[in-house]
């Protein structure tokens, strides 16, 4: 049976990070700012039903939940145990099979995406956010955050700066990293 674990803080104060006893996911990511995004999702969905919730993000083992600052925690942790207990895993949609690199992808985005992966990723799930390569285009990287990054104050400009000279300094002296 699924249960919630432990529940983190995050660097966002809004947002608290759910730790999960079983995986949701294995590969992707899913991140929602909206009851419209998350129609297609039960998970979601649910989660959106609950008083104040702003955006649902979720992966792996653990689900980040925003709220509106005007709403107490106290209505939204007890019914999302309820919900992650009595979840039917088998209505989650299915997890899209990643594919190889595409031929048309370059060196350069190669490995920005393996450095996102093993280094930037774990930083960001680890409080309770995700990141998701939006493009590259003329040494500017276009990424969106996700979970309790995506309106943290510190991923707005501090993160971003971090990850911006990570990739100077690995991948190109030029590149410049916004957040789209």
């Amino acid at each position: 049976m699924l249960k919630v674990l432990d529940v983190d803080l995050t660097p966002n104060p809004q947002a608290l990070k759910f730790v999960l006893n079983e995986k949701l996911l294995s590969i992707e990511t899913r991140s929602f700012k909206s009851k419209v995004e998350a129609q297609s999702d039960p998970l979601a969905k649910q989660i959106f039903g609950l008083e104040g919730v702003v955006s649902v993000f979720y992966m792996d083992k653990f689900v980040t939940i925003e709220k509106e600052p005007t709403v107490s925690w106290n209505k939204i942790q007890k019914p999302f145990a309820e919900i992650i207990s009595t979840l039917d895993m088998s209505t989650l949609p299915a997890e899209k099979i990643i594919e190889g690199i595409s031929e048309d992808e370059t060196v350069a985005l190669k490995k920005i995406n393996e450095i996102i992966d093993l280094r930037i990723k774990p930083a960001l799930a680890g409080d309770g956010g995700g990141l998701e390569v939006l493009g590259l285009e003329d040494n500017t990287l276009t990424i969106r955050y996700q979970g309790a990054c995506g309106t943290c104050p510190s991923s707005i400009r501090g993160t971003l700066v971090a990850i911006e000279n990570l990739l100077r300094r690995e991948v190109n002296e030029d590149l410049s990293v916004i957040s789209g």
